[in-house]
């Protein structure tokens, strides 16, 4: 029952993944997540993510991103990057998931979703039939507070982090440590 909010990876973030590795085992598209994924939320994109996306697109990834956000913040973290986008994308609904399997011109098994949210990322991917890799959320150390929803993705990674059937599905993609 909870599996469909499982993600297939679970890393610590969008630069611990060896892209090169999921390269070699047959993925060409990345769907990146914005928000606490590649930024703090509302923040631009950073020298350091306008990189990862060129290096992962000279590796030969086609990227999009796929955001609830509007088209203007969408457009506003591209600035510096060349990548398709869906904006206002109404996640976890799975229409989206699949126009951008489109518009990569790709198939499911050739693709992964890189998100931080268990119930939209992992969970729209997951019913699209698209592998997902969940990455901490990236938060600002003085989030006291914490949402009813990351009460819940705690609880359920509690329950996936026991459960080594649906753990390392993709397999060997974390970086080695320099």
């Amino acid at each position: 029952m909870l599996k469909i909010f499982y993600p297939y990876e679970y890393v610590e973030s969008v630069f611990s993944i060896d892209y090169k590795k999921l390269y070699e085992k047959g993925y060409r598209g990345l769907i990146f997540d914005i928000d606490n994924t590649l930024v703090h939320h509302g923040e631009d994109s950073t020298r350091e993510i306008d990189e990862l996306f060129k290096e992962v697109q000279k590796i030969g990834f086609k990227t999009l991103v796929l955001s609830n956000n509007s088209e203007n913040r969408v457009q506003k973290f591209l600035e510096n990057i060349d990548s398709l986008y869906i904006h206002d994308a109404k996640k976890p609904s799975v229409p989206n998931y699949l126009k951008s399997l489109e518009m990569l011109n790709l198939k499911k098994e050739e693709t992964v979703v890189i998100g931080d949210q268990v119930f939209t990322d992992v969970f729209g991917a997951n019913r699209s039939g698209i592998a997902s890799i969940l990455v901490k959320y990236m938060d600002k150390g003085n989030e006291i507070k914490i949402g009813k929803r990351r009460q819940l993705e705690k609880l359920i990674l509690g329950f996936y982090k026991r459960n080594k059937k649906y753990q390392n599905r993709i397999g060997n993609i974390v970086k080695e440590k320099e």
